[in-house]
């Protein structure tokens, strides 16, 4: 199947912005309030009364969120969490550790056991309500109600917001030099990343938290040698998108961890 009209129309109709001032989080925060708190009932909300739902993790997060250009609404979100051996636990671990620690049984591919320049976590993935695709009759994993009108042309587009989504953390992973994804998935999940080429390694044991969840990683070599080819073209139009705002962004955190 040719992917590239779709690719080049999913390119054209999003664009992919690194959440950098106080406006552009409270869009990713209230995004996740209406899936993780009112849809989902999985998280209290932080902040109910402006309707946001944030932790601890995410004051020195990277966040990455998703917009339909066309109506400026935005379609997804994901953050990037490094790990900051210095900071007061829970906060100097990732975020998998801090809630299902005794689950990871990796003997290698365990955070404590690689060095923290090298991994991250990308986790909260969350695919508005209005841009949400289905899958055999079940709605995407990890995924607002929104009164938006698209034609069936622009929701064929839709179908890419999840990888779309990975590639974004991977991308910023990159450029940050890491050579480690984490990330805690229900089982569907892997698996339709594995139908874009991205073949995770399960690192742990399945937990019930808000469901069945296992901690899983890739490697940049999994990724780079297991990408399906026709999104190359996609992972670099990210990659540079994301690359401009980072270098650009004020957020000290940031330019410390490219070494700027």
């Amino acid at each position: 199947m040719d992917l590239q009209p779709l690719l080049a129309r999913f390119m054209n109709e999003f664009s992919f912005m690194i959440a950098s001032d106080d406006s552009q989080k409270r869009r990713v925060y209230r995004l996740r309030h209406d899936i993780y708190c009112e849809e989902l009932n999985y998280e209290p909300p932080s902040d109910p009364v402006n309707k946001l739902e944030y932790d601890g993790y995410d004051e020195r997060a990277i966040h990455c969120l998703i917009e339909h250009r066309r109506t400026g609404v935005t379609a997804a979100c994901t953050r990037i969490v490094l790990p900051q051996p210095d900071a007061k636990p829970p906060f100097d671990r990732l975020p998998m550790e801090s809630y299902g620690g005794r689950s990871l049984t990796h003997p290698e591919l365990h955070p404590q056991r690689l060095p923290p320049a090298d991994y991250y976590e990308i986790s909260r993935l969350a695919v508005a309500r209005a841009f949400r695709t289905r899958l055999h009759g079940k709605a995407v994993p990890g995924i607002c109600d929104t009164p938006l009108e698209f034609t069936d042309k622009e929701r064929e587009t839709f179908s890419m917001l999840v990888s779309g989504l990975f590639i974004s953390g991977y991308a910023i992973g990159r450029l940050l030099d890491k050579s480690i994804a984490f990330a805690m998935m229900e089982p569907r999940l892997p698996r339709l990343l594995s139908m874009s080429g991205f073949h995770f390694t399960k690192v742990g044991d399945t937990i019930d938290f808000h469901g069945r969840r296992s901690a899983y990683c890739i490697t940049r070599e999994q990724a780079e040698s297991g990408m399906n080819r026709q999104l190359i073209p996609l992972y670099e139009h990210i990659r540079d998108q994301l690359e401009a705002q980072l270098i650009s962004s004020d957020d000290l955190t940031h330019r410390a961890a490219m070494n700027l």
